[in-house]
């Protein structure tokens, strides 16, 4: 059996909720040869939750047989100085020589952003142990911060991370990316496109087991569901204003939507619902990843946004609720003009256009007057898409294919 070691800042165990994209990789690597440990920040980022005991510095434990490292770092709220102390505190904890010796020395490291910065330590700890390092890239740093605003495309930040990242790929012995068309960013910056590995997101389906259950209500109730992070990026204040007019509307069907999860617009939502008058929405708390399958019952159908970014969705979207979404066998409404959209390729809803509340309230109109049967066979769609593309028993096959061959460069 041989070791990799999967620096992921923000990953999260299954018991919890958020991504658990590399628990199950993990998971199904084991058959393929490899033995993932995970290595991981002790503050939730979803959460806020510390982990670990003020006394511990790290916490070598095992959930469902896969290893976790968690590394202690201190508690932060919002974007602002806190969560950098905190990056910074992970990245100094990792590398620290003896925060790894409970651990099997790696024949590889892969370095997961979000940010660059557990990239980076994952590069370094390859070089101090000799071996290959993969790049995991979940998020195109700096470029999905320029486009959404929050850097200036000639600053000196950026700058930096442009330099940090450009070395980050040259060092990589391979590349996995998230995204679909993410080489159309990275190749022009002189790196090899033979090095570079689409390995998108994911679901596990023995969470979600067949057959899927219908949903066929007597009431004439229809309800719309979202689970996930509430942040800017997701767009639910359009969401929010779609539902205000199908309130208006007096359709005959009474059109819910419940709202499950938590994250840094959460507050600002409910009192937009609520200056909204919204009678038809409420908001609920997180849920693990373990009690999404059983919450997914309740819905008729599915509803995710995307901002219109142009220049920050070009190389496409992988979200972890989407595959949740497909696996339930529901129906979805997308607002999306992304250079990809797997509810369409599955046939397994309705797309319109992304910042449009209108068009979104006429969509979701028309799915709840839409017989069961077609939705049904929306939600059978995308429950076979899902199986043929992103299970992670696949993923994690083709994953363990990148990792012996960057063992076989060596």
């Amino acid at each position: 059996m041989k070791h990799v070691w999967i620096l992921n800042h923000y990953a999260q165990a299954p018991y919890e909720a958020g991504g658990t994209r590399h628990f199950h990789l993990a998971e199904y690597l084991k058959s393929n040869g490899w033995q993932a440990t995970i290595i991981a920040a002790s503050v939730s980022h979803n959460s806020g939750i510390q982990r670990l005991d003020t006394y511990e510095a790290e916490r070598y434990e095992e959930i469902s047989n896969v290893p976790f490292l968690w590394v202690h770092t201190p508690e932060y709220t919002g974007n602002g100085r806190g969560r950098l102390v905190n990056i910074l505190a992970y990245t100094w904890g990792v590398l620290k020589n003896s925060t790894t010796l409970p651990l099997h020395r790696p024949d590889v490291i892969v370095g997961s952003s979000v940010h660059p910065f557990s990239v980076l330590a994952a590069s370094l700890l390859a070089s101090r142990f000799k071996v290959p390092f993969i790049f995991e890239v979940r998020d195109l740093w700096p470029q999905s911060l320029i486009d959404m605003g929050r850097l200036k495309e000639r600053g000196g930040l950026t700058w930096l991370l442009r330099k940090m990242e450009l070395w980050l790929y040259r060092q990589a012995s391979s590349i996995v990316v998230l995204l679909p068309h993410a080489d159309e960013y990275i190749v022009p910056l002189g790196i090899p496109k033979s090095k570079i590995f689409w390995i998108p997101n994911g679901v596990d389906l023995a969470l979600f087991p067949l057959p899927v259950e219908p949903v066929r209500k007597t009431s004439e109730e229809f309800t719309l569901m979202y689970f996930g992070t509430l942040g800017h990026a997701n767009g639910l204040g359009d969401v929010l204003l779609a539902m205000k007019i199908v309130q208006d509307t007096g359709n005959l069907k009474k059109i819910k939507l419940r709202i499950i999860g938590d994250g840094p617009l959460k507050i600002h939502l409910m009192e937009l619902a609520k200056q909204l008058a919204l009678g038809n929405v409420n908001f609920e708390l997180p849920v693990t990843k373990s009690q999404i399958p059983l919450l997914a019952k309740e819905a008729d159908a599915f509803v995710i946004t995307v901002l219109n970014l142009p220049r920050l969705y070009r190389y496409g979207i992988s979200m972890n609720k989407l595959f949740d979404y497909l696996a339930a066998g529901r129906p979805i409404i997308i607002a999306s003009e992304a250079a990809n959209n797997p509810v369409a390729e599955a046939n397994a809803g309705i797309t319109v256009t992304s910042e449009n509340p209108e068009k979104l309230a006429d969509a979701i109109i028309k799915m709840a007057e839409m017989s069961v049967q077609d939705r049904e066979q929306m939600g059978r769609n995308g429950r076979l898409y899902v199986e043929q593309n992103h299970s992670f028993e696949k993923l994690s096959a083709k994953y363990s294919l990148v990792l012996d061959d960057v063992c076989k460069l060596r």
